[in-house]
This record gives structure tokens, sequence and C-alpha cells, in this order.
């Protein structure tokens, strides 16, 4: 497998248990099926976790990697959180219902910033009802954006609303994941909810202390890289 016949065992078996952990991800506007189908033979040859696409990219993902053991993860509410509560209940009971086993929705930033504290549990609610049973929910709340105190809350409403994982970052705002962020958010959620880091991980050393720092998953679309060790 590529560049990893050139490394040392440990290091081999290293990048190997990494793979494990990633979401292998391509959320580009311009994505055409045929980068879709190549994300998908990449996620079986290597064994991610799962591939995160756009909704409209769910069907076809789903269909490829059927019986190869890894999910399909849709983005809801991407990648503002600034669509309804309704809105997002239904892209996520239409990307389940195409073949999604796990949603990683955006919450609604503006209303966390706001001091609306109802409608922000709320937004979350509503996607972790539409998929209850069906997928797992990450609840994305854009660190980069929030206070330390906002952070902290972002994560108790996504506990309380009975989602299964806090994640960093779309990949798409002002910051990526951080080290503090994650050891921050884990120790807000554990043991009950996973961790997922995401956005400015491109080779395995961040990944690993991502990892380290209290992430079960990790969010990139340079997965491959990362786990040939490049």
């Amino acid at each position: 497998m590529g560049n990893q016949k050139e490394l040392g065992v440990g290091q081999t078996t290293s990048l190997s248990r990494l793979s494990r952990y990633i979401d292998h991800t391509l959320l580009k506007p311009q994505s055409t099926y045929a980068d879709i189908e190549l994300l998908c033979r990449e996620a079986a040859e290597w064994k991610f976790a799962a591939v995160a696409v756009n909704p409209t990219h769910v069907s076809l993902a789903a269909g490829l990697l059927a019986n190869t053991g890894v999910k399909v993860a849709a983005a809801i509410g991407f990648p503002l959180g600034a669509t309804t509560m309704a809105t997002k209940a239904a892209e996520t009971c239409e990307a389940i219902a195409d073949g999604a086993t796990e949603i990683d929705m955006v919450i609604n930033i503006g209303a966390l910033k706001s001091g609306d504290i109802k409608k922000a549990g709320a937004d979350i609610a509503e996607v972790v009802l539409g998929a209850a049973g069906k997928a797992l929910v990450k609840v994305i709340i854009e660190t980069c954006y929030l206070s330390q105190e906002e952070k902290i809350l972002a994560c108790r409403l996504a506990k309380d609303a009975g989602a299964h994982f806090v994640k960093t970052s779309t990949g798409l705002g002002s910051g990526g994941a951080t080290i503090e962020d994650v050891r921050l958010m884990h120790e807000i959620v554990r043991p009950d909810m996973g961790v997922k880091a995401a956005g400015g991980i491109r080779d395995a050393k961040t990944a690993w202390a991502m990892v380290e720092a209290g992430a079960t998953r990790i969010g990139t679309s340079n997965s491959v890289a990362i786990v040939r060790g490049e």
C-alpha cells in the first residue's frame, strides 16, 4: 500500500491503527461522481471508519460501500448551521433513507451566541430525534467562533439532546481543531459521547495528538497521505 512498505514495522502498525479513527471526507461543492467513487475506493482499501459527504452524494456512496464495513456520514445544515430545525430534520431523514448511518450536523451557531439556548438545544434535538435508532449523530459546534463558555454549553446541549459525538469544526470556518478544544470537549462529554476532531489535520503526528487528547474520530480530506506516512 503506497509508501507503507518503506516504513518500519512499528510505524506501519501505528498508521494502520490510525485508519479506524478516520472519516475520509469530501465536501467540496464541485465534487463530481468520479470524485466520490475515488473517495469510496480509498475508504474501502484503507478501512477508514466512514466517508463524510454532502447529502446529494449519500446514495452513491452507500451503494459503493455496501458490505465493506465503511459507514456513510451525511453533512447536515452544512456548513453554516443556519438552516431551520425543520430543514435539518428533513435533510437527516432523507440522508438516512438514502443510506447514511451517521449524521454530522452543524449547530445553530447564531442562536447559541445570542443566548437563545432553548432554540440551540432544540435544533440538535430535532436531528437526534430524526436519526433515532437509525444513525449516529455528530454535533459540529464550530469552536473557532465560540468562547470557552459557549464551547462548554454547546457540548452540554449536545449531550442533553442524546447525540453521540461532538465535533470541533466544519473545516470551512476561520479555524480548525486544536488540542485544547479536543481536550475540553472530551472532559465535558465523557464517558457517554465521542469527540471528532476535524479541520486542519493533515499528518499522522497531528492526528495521533488529537487521539491522545481524547478524539475518537478524525475528520480529514488528507486521509490517505496520513496513513501512508507522507
